[in-house]
Parts: structure tokens; C-alpha cells; sequence
């Protein structure tokens, strides 16, 4: 049924257990799994005084999200799940964009996507790029929540 599974990845709890998952359906389904990672460096942009400590800061994050990808990778390779990597840069705008704007340029026709389980003021305070790509998603989006008893840890 499902030939492509995009798999966005923050290096969360909430994001390994949509991993788990995708993985679990993707062996099932003879599926690849299209593993993103989104690089954001607005809140460090904003702290940042000086062009040097910012392109220093840049190129960790960079360098993090490689590193998840790579051991996401090599999880999927394990379970013999085809694995693809991409990581992007957000140049302004929302995660949930850019997760939408993948699935639609990799032809995924399902997104797992791990959320946090906010309820009430917390979620609206917050927001949720998992309800985003929900809400904007062309393609049927798994929704992977944490047991109670992570959440609440």
C-alpha cells in the first residue's frame, strides 16, 4: 500500500518512536523510508552577536542533524528497510512547511511524524509541527504519540 514513508527527525524522543514505527510499517508494506531532518538556527540567530560564533553555531547543527540521520540510517539498514536521507535548511517560515514540501518532492505517499501529546494551553502555547503537517499534509499523516508514561517523565 504505501511505497514511501517520510520519517522527519529532531533527535526527540517523540521523533524516535515515529521512527520505530515507520520502520515497523515500512518492512511490512516493502516500503522506503525517506528520513528528513530539518535544521533550524532562528533561536541561535537571534542570540548570536558576532558572524563567526553564528556560522560556528550553524555548523554544529548541521553536523548534528547529519549524525541522526546516519544512525537512523543505519537502524533501517539493520531491519533491511531501504533508507533514504535528506537534510534541509529552514530559511524562514515553519518546520511543518518544509516536512509538507518534502513529502511532496520525494513522492511519499504517507508522513510518520512523532508528537508530543500536549493537550490544553501547553499545546497552544507551544504549537505542534506535528498538527501543521497535519493540517497541510497531501498525504495521509501516522501520527506516533509517546506511552503516558514517557510523557509525563
Amino acid at each position: 500500500m504505501y511505497k514511501r514513508i517520510l520519517v522527519p527527525l529532531d533527535g526527540s524522543e517523540t521523533a524516535r518512536f515515529g521512527l520505530r514505527e515507520a520502520l515497523t510499517l515500512a518492512k511490512q508494506q516493502k516500503a522506503t523510508v525517506c528520513l528528513l531532518h530539518v535544521t533550524t538556527d532562528f533561536p541561535v540567530m537571534l542570540e548570536m552577536s558576532s558572524l563567526a560564533e553564528f556560522e560556528k553555531v550553524r555548523a554544529g547543527l548541521h553536523q548534528y542533524g547529519q549524525e541522526l540521520l546516519q544512525e537512523a540510517q543505519r537502524l533501517a539498514e539493520s531491519l533491511d528497510v531501504p533508507a533514504e536521507t535528506k537534510q534541509r535548511e529552514l530559511q524562514g517560515g515553519r518546520v511543518a512547511d518544509v516536512i509538507v514540501d518534502e513529502a511532496r518532492q520525494s513522492a511519499c505517499d504517507l508522513i510518520a511524524i512523532g508528537t508530543h501529546g500536549r493537550r490544553g494551553i501547553r499545546r497552544a502555547l507551544l504549537g505542534s509541527d506535528a498538527e501543521g503537517v497535519l493540517r497541510q499534509s497531501p498525504v495521509p499523516v501516522l501520527l506516533v504519540r509517546q506511552p503516558d508514561s514517557v510523557v509525563g517523565a
